[in-house]
């Protein structure tokens, strides 16, 4: 007689300071596009699920905004979201990026940690950028300063180490029912990520002209007849001179943005898609509480 396998279900939450490559290794343990990346910090602003099978398990990443100094009170309520994400989940990664070492704000995460008694994992990142010698001794620091359940060495770019982490989360988390469809990838609306797909070709396509006092709010998001889907979405930036920097000579930057986040979406939705972009000025909207809250997060 075969025995079955117990379903196990648990979240899993992966915190670091900016740039650790969180999203990246979001998207890489769930075999697609789930969170935006950019070479920019703090591209996620607010937690992100992706739902992943492994066998019999059901384990639900999220992707937290990175950890940093918070100065407005959109910084704010993302740091938030990042530590409420920890709190909230079974097990807790602490992403550390192996060239960068135990920075500044990887120290200061790390002593808040001291403060908790979460269930930690330590996954380094970046492997492949650092020489192997180094690796051992900054493993040996991290746990002399924090108590890890599991110590892992990945690079999230090229999936390096990455299958052995999967195996061991799926492994790790506690056996309970499925609380999603298993076929299911995330649990953001189709809006939600539409806007994001956006944002991410704004931070990849501006450089450093636009900061990320930019968000994209999805207007209207609609099932047309013949299988493919209007999408509808106003960019809102803080400055008049950003505007016009979105929206290019002729408007040439805003038809490249709008070009290239219609590819991510066609690949994402599986579907033919009409993208419509529009940009407005609206002075200080990072600091008034409907727009956190749109962006899902609390103020």
């Amino acid at each position: 007689m075969n025995e079955t396998t117990a379903p196990r279900c648990g979240f899993v939450a992966i915190i670091g300071a900016p740039n650790a490559g969180k999203s990246t290794l979001l998207n890489r343990l769930a075999g697609t596009k789930l969170s935006i990346v950019s070479p920019k910090a703090q591209t996620t602003r607010f937690r992100i699920m992706g739902v992943l099978m492994r066998g019999a398990s059901q384990i639900l990443l999220v992707d937290t905004p990175g950890i940093f100094q918070p100065k407005r009170r959109l910084d704010r309520a993302m740091v938030a979201a990042a530590w409420t994400g920890m709190q909230d989940a079974d097990i807790s990664v602490l992403l550390v990026d192996a060239k960068a070492g135990i920075s500044g704000l990887t120290a200061s995460i790390i002593e808040t940690l001291t403060k908790t008694d979460r269930k930690l994992w330590l996954v380094l990142n970046k492997t492949d950028l650092v020489e192997p010698a180094r690796l051992l001794p900054l493993i040996a620091e991290l746990n002399s300063r924090l108590t890890f359940v599991e110590t892992f060495m990945v690079s999230a770019v090229t999936g390096e180490g990455v299958d052995q982490l999967r195996d061991a989360l799926a492994g790790a988390v506690p056996e309970g029912p499925h609380l999603y469809p298993d076929d299911d990838l995330t649990d953001l609306p189709d809006r939600l990520l539409a806007a994001e797909i956006v944002r991410e070709q704004i931070l990849l396509q501006t450089h450093q002209e636009v900061p990320h006092a930019t968000t994209v709010e999805t207007e209207s998001f609609k099932e047309q007849k013949d299988g493919s889907v209007r999408i509808e979405a106003t960019i809102t930036v803080s400055r008049a001179g950003h505007k016009g920097i979105l929206i290019g000579a002729g408007g040439s930057r805003i038809r490249e943005i709008g070009a290239k986040a219609r590819l991510e979406l066609v690949k994402l939705f599986d579907r033919k898609v009409h993208l419509f972009l529009n940009v407005k000025e609206r002075a200080g909207w990072d600091e008034k509480t409907q727009h956190l809250r749109a962006l899902g997060l609390d103020d």
